[in-house]
């Protein structure tokens, strides 16, 4: 853990400088994390419950990133249809 740490923070470092290879490689790394703690939230909850850990993650995605997206879109004059584009990752 402590391996991987270090290295979010040199992509994080590397991202700030403006190395777009560097978020290419960094956000793999997030996406495992989070993914990981969505399987673990939803292990505590009632048997029989449907939402998946993908889901969770997407939906949460969603939730951060669409008020962020929504007043860009509003300050450059574009269509939400033609400019939100998020990560879907499928594989666990």
């Amino acid at each position: 853990m402590a391996d991987e740490t270090s290295s979010v923070t040199a992509l994080l470092t590397r991202v700030r400088g403006g190395d777009e290879k560097a978020l290419d490689d960094l956000l793999p790394l997030v996406y495992r994390e989070l993914h990981r703690l969505a399987q673990a939230a939803l292990s505590r909850e009632r048997s029989g419950h449907t939402l998946q850990p993908t889901a969770l993650l997407n939906e949460a995605y969603l939730r951060l990133f669409a008020s962020q997206t929504d007043m860009k879109l509003q300050v450059d004059g574009r269509s939400p249809q033609a400019s939100i584009t998020y990560p879907l990752h499928t594989s666990s």
